[in-house]
């Protein structure tokens, strides 16, 4: 039976992502779209397919205002500033950007020449994400990092020195033969360097990486991996940085606004080799998840065309909760059940039985306006959502 809609789907604020796929060597961890350099890279058709594939998607936000934009990768700093501003200006001109739009790079210390800070400041670049994983140089020798802790506190410090104040600091932990000793030292030193904002996460082992095929030595089991978290989590807390989602901490005001519109159910267009996009569609009430080609040449040869297009998946009635928990429960402070109504266009008797069973589990907070859960429920996140999986 069609469960009845709530009066009104609204149309959430809209992101746009940009994935520029390469990096210089494919680390063991890691599960992204990336691919390793081999010669020049591409820069100039790659920014002309960038360009070509939004145009494709622009029917889908006509009118809309971008409130931020992420270069995610693969290791965008390979592109240089030019190919940056490049970029920016043919978007800014066909989409309406907000005047305080946040728009971050995702750098990496051992490819960012000093040089190019300035420059990406001068494209328009305001926000900084330096993957720093650790500064234990055993550390990242054994995570196939190709920078030092060196080089970290090097672009961090250069990075600020090109006017850089909304700077955030990738660390990793339960690393392989990393104690808690060593992990709070990195938090420690990701602290000295005046970052407003840390991302604090769990080394896993994802399915297809070359950890999942040869497990390292040293991995620290669950209860030590917890107990690395609880004290990482405190000493950050110490230091004015707090927790707002699950493995994000900001200063006060600092809090990632592109990633904060990922939880809240927002929408994104994914412009790039791979990049996934969420758009809300008022006009059939549906909301539609599309992602591209993966591989950078099949990309490059289509982009601009429906031939790019990886996959368009409508959401189903039956599937709009979860996804809406996958992100709305990873905030500490949770959402407005009324968002949940706006965002999927379900009314809250939808999913009444099983908040009433997450209630009674103490995996949420008892407030029948409010999603917000527990810390039983941070720790269980996972059969927490599970609940909401038709």
């Amino acid at each position: 039976m069609t469960r009845k809609r709530a009066p009104m789907l609204t149309t959430p604020p809209l992101s746009l992502y940009v994935h520029l796929p390469w990096c210089v060597r494919k680390c063991p961890y890691c599960d992204f779209n990336s691919h390793a350099q081999r010669g020049a890279l591409p820069i100039d058709a790659y920014v002309d397919a960038l360009i070509a594939d939004l145009d494709f998607d622009l029917p889908l936000a006509w009118g809309r205002i971008v409130h931020s934009v992420f270069f995610g990768g693969g290791t965008p700093s390979l592109f240089p500033p030019e190919a940056i501003d490049r970029f920016l200006q043919q978007a800014s001109a066909r989409l309406r950007f907000a005047p305080d739009a946040e728009i971050t790079l995702e750098t990496n210390p051992g490819t960012v020449e000093h040089g190019p800070f300035p420059g990406y400041r001068a494209a328009g670049v305001n926000r900084l994400s330096l993957g720093v994983q650790s500064f234990d140089d055993g550390c990242l020798q054994r995570l196939g990092r190709i920078h030092s802790s060196g080089d970290a506190e090097r672009a961090v410090k250069a990075a600020q020195d090109a006017g850089f104040d909304n700077l955030n600091l990738d660390l990793m932990y339960a690393l392989p033969q990393q104690t808690l000793a060593m992990a709070l030292h990195d938090v420690d030193r990701a602290i000295a360097l005046q970052p407003t904002h840390v991302s604090h996460y769990q080394l896993t082992l994802e399915p297809n990486t070359a950890f999942a095929v040869r497990k390292p030595a040293g991995i620290p089991d669950e209860d030590s991996a917890w107990d690395m978290q609880e004290a990482c989590q405190a000493r950050l807390a110490e230091t004015g940085f707090a927790q707002y989602e699950t493995s994000a901490y900001a200063r006060d005001g600092r809090q990632c606004a592109h990633n904060l519109n990922y939880w809240r159910f927002g929408d994104y267009l994914g412009i790039g080799a791979g990049a996934h996009g969420k758009l809300t569609l008022g006009a059939t009430r549906q909301v539609l998840r599309r992602w591209k080609l993966k591989h950078p040449t099949d990309y490059l040869a289509k982009a601009g065309t429906h031939a790019a297009i990886g996959g368009d998946d409508y959401l189903t009635e039956q599937r709009l909760p979860f996804d809406f928990m996958l992100n709305a429960l990873r905030l500490n402070e949770g959402v407005p059940l009324s968002m949940f109504e706006a965002r999927t266009g379900l009314p809250r008797a939808a999913i009444a039985e099983r908040l009433a069973h997450a209630h009674q589990r103490g995996w949420l907070e008892p407030d029948a306006d409010w999603l917000r859960p527990t810390e039983l429920g941070r720790r269980f996140a996972n059969d927490v959502i599970s609940l909401f999986l038709d």
